[in-house]
């Protein structure tokens, strides 16, 4: 889906104390929309015009990437990172606009991997699947059927049809390529999920297994979502926390999202579940505006949720959210202005990377 970019006027000062939300970095003047944290002070960062950006130090100082081979003008709006040396960006546009590319020498050269086959085509998200050694690439639906393109392997060919049954959209539906975080993995009962909007917002899981009757199977289940209908309308991230022992057969995920053409509208813009996405029920006091990503942090037992006017966290799995308003020595804009998450990182327009405070998100309180 061609996500428009909600401009703004941003401050882009620094804030001076230790007890800002937010420490904020703008090294480039490209939008992000990809941002990958690899841990160990290591992390990656993507967008407009063939930008990407590498830190080793944490976020202190960021590091512009050779522009991929071609790529001037493409939108990296995802990207995947494995180390400080080896990352896939993709970018996201109309058929050949839409690609992946690789380096394994810290972004000093780019090897094009896979090109949109579809002049129709739009890629939305990435996802690298560990135990299978699997790349995934959700695209819009052409024809009628969403796009499903899958490598196993390294330097495999990429396949154009999972598990030999079409993905099937309705008329006008569609995934939102806002945060590369509409597609995730191992949520369901089986290996991968991914949320859609516009006509229709439901989430999709890839399931698989062995039956007595069908023998070994991989098929899709479809749930449908509590969000607004509508062309700018619908899911835009999801994201799940590990099950708990003592909470029984519960998996807990939450998704967000809204109407990006409204970003201060408030309804329909967070929903929860707790038995492994199946069933979905709409936040009792939603996220404050429409919300492009979301992320948890097991930490602190907190759920944080970033969109154009801010930013808000939940603790009690996406039921109610809050405000994570700034502290009074930061600019009023300070935390505004977001399109992605990878914890403590989130990026926006106009090069904003921040930098989130530890103390932004209190522990949770343990039990005695």
């Amino acid at each position: 889906m061609r996500v428009l970019v909600l401009l703004a006027v941003l401050t882009a000062t620094a804030p001076s104390t230790l007890q800002a939300q937010w420490s904020i970095k703008t090294p480039t003047t490209a939008d992000l929309r990809g941002i990958d944290n690899v841990g160990k002070g290591i992390a990656w960062a993507s967008g407009t015009n063939g930008t990407v950006l590498r830190t080793e130090d944490a976020g202190y100082l960021w590091q512009a990437c050779t522009i991929p081979p071609n790529a001037e003008h493409l939108d990296f709006r995802g990207i995947q990172a494995f180390d400080a040396n080896t990352a896939i960006v993709m970018s996201s546009g109309p058929g050949d606009q839409s690609r992946l590319y690789k380096t394994t020498d810290g972004c000093q050269t780019w090897t094009l991997l896979f090109t949109n086959p579809d002049k129709e085509g739009f890629f939305d998200s990435l996802l690298y699947v560990p135990d299978d050694d699997a790349t995934l690439i959700l695209g819009d639906p052409v024809n009628g059927q969403f796009r499903l393109f899958s490598q196993s392997g390294e330097g495999a060919p990429f396949s154009f049809n999972w598990n030999g049954h079409p993905i099937t959209a309705q008329h006008g539906e569609a995934a939102f390529a806002a945060s590369n975080s509409n597609l995730i993995y191992n949520f369901g009962e089986g290996m991968f999920s991914f949320i859609t909007g516009g006509s229709i917002s439901e989430i999709i899981h890839e399931e698989h297994g062995i039956d007595a009757k069908k023998g070994m199977f991989s098929e899709w289940s479809r749930s449908p979502l509590p969000f607004p209908h509508g062309e700018g309308s619908g899911a835009f991230s999801i994201a799940a926390r590990p099950a708990v022992k003592s909470e029984g057969d519960k998996k807990h995920g939450v998704v967000v999202g809204g109407d990006y053409t409204q970003p201060t509208k408030s309804q329909g813009t967070g929903a929860y579940s707790d038995d492994w996405g199946y069933h979905w029920h709409p936040s009792t006091t939603p996220p404050h505006g429409y919300r492009s990503a979301v992320a948890y942090d097991a930490a602190t037992k907190t759920w944080i949720t970033v969109g154009p006017n801010g930013t808000d966290i939940s603790t009690d799995d996406g039921r109610n959210w809050r405000p994570l308003h700034p502290t009074n020595n930061e600019a009023p804009d300070a935390d505004q202005h977001w399109n992605a998450l990878s914890l403590p990182y989130a990026v926006g327009p106009h090069g904003r990377i921040g930098i989130l405070n530890p103390s932004a998100l209190q522990p949770a309180p343990t039990k005695p």
